[in-house]
């Protein structure tokens, strides 16, 4: 019998599953360019520049291009005005090109998030984050236009790696907006029963032995430790965090919010980072703009 010493989780290739998913986008865009001479537009506003956030539309950039869909990039400064902001999201509300209005988060402190995700028209919110599409997630019987991307990434991971939810306790470090709220509240959808674990939580660990399936989003580094997951469990981890690393060419390395090495001799399966979540966060992104695109083009 293998010794515990011995185990090691299955390591869930996010980069291969994602593959999977941008071939079948790649069909779907050629299908509908063939048939109408068109093609799903997806344009990406990015404000500043944080590390996390420009390795993402990087990678966002080169997914369109592979899938044959039209990228519109939007640099801005990072003091940028909030109206200047709001006329921007406009114009892209009124081009007929764009399917899919994205808009990076977060944004600088000056600028009210709120007023900018309800500006994005509902049918171009492949975020997910609009109020409205937010608000059918949390209602049962209701569906959302688009699922906010990182999110439905999580779910696609765990259901194409053959983990099943229903029924199991699913743990959520992290209450963000932008995945630990709308995850929860999926997880919640199918069937499972649900913690989230937050910053005010006392004993974090105690809940996190418990689960069966962990989502990490704390933003924390490595900041859940091997001893802290049930054996078997599956291990979500969306943390990318930019760590100082002098012998990268780049000054940093990105790691999660779970101890990795240390998750691997514990759990049944576990996400890398990089090459994990964030593939699917952008295959999603991919999907949603054909989707949006879908009910539009041929329309």
């Amino acid at each position: 019998m293998a010794t515990p010493s011995d185990h090691h989780a299955t390591v869930i290739d996010g980069k291969a599953i994602a593959q999977t998913i941008r071939s079948e986008i790649a069909l779907e865009v050629a299908t509908l360019s063939e048939k109408y001479s068109k093609v799903p537009g997806l344009a990406v506003v990015i404000v500043g520049c944080r590390k996390d956030s420009q390795s993402y539309v990087n990678m966002k950039r080169k997914a369109c291009a592979e899938v044959g869909i039209k990228s519109f990039d939007i640099n801005l400064p990072e003091d940028v005005p909030e109206v200047e902001l709001i006329a921007k999201v406009d114009e892209l509300n009124a081009n007929p090109e764009v399917h899919g209005i994205l808009v990076q988060l977060p944004l600088p402190k000056h600028i009210n998030e709120e007023k900018i995700l309800s500006q994005i028209s509902l049918e171009k919110d492949v975020d997910g984050f609009h109020p409205l599409n937010i608000g059918k997630l949390a209602m049962k019987g209701r569906d959302p236009l688009f699922l906010p991307c990182t999110p439905k990434g999580c779910l696609e991971l765990l259901s194409r790696s053959g983990i099943s939810i229903k029924g199991k306790k699913a743990v959520v470090v992290g209450r963000s907006n932008i995945v630990g709220l709308p995850v929860s509240l999926l997880l919640l959808k199918a069937d499972a029963t649900v913690t989230v674990v937050h910053s005010r939580t006392q004993d974090p660990e105690s809940y996190i032995r418990e689960a069966d399936i962990v989502i990490a989003a704390a933003g924390q580094p490595m900041m859940i430790k091997g001893s802290w997951i049930k054996p078997g469990a599956a291990v979500i981890d969306v943390g990318t965090n930019a760590v100082n690393d002098p012998s990268r060419k780049s000054g940093y390395r990105l790691v999660g919010d779970v101890d990795f090495q240390e998750a691997c001799k514990v759990a049944g399966w576990i996400t890398p980072v990089p090459g994990g979540v964030g593939p699917l966060t952008v295959a999603m992104l991919l999907q949603n703009t054909l989707e949006g695109a879908k009910r539009v083009i041929g329309q």
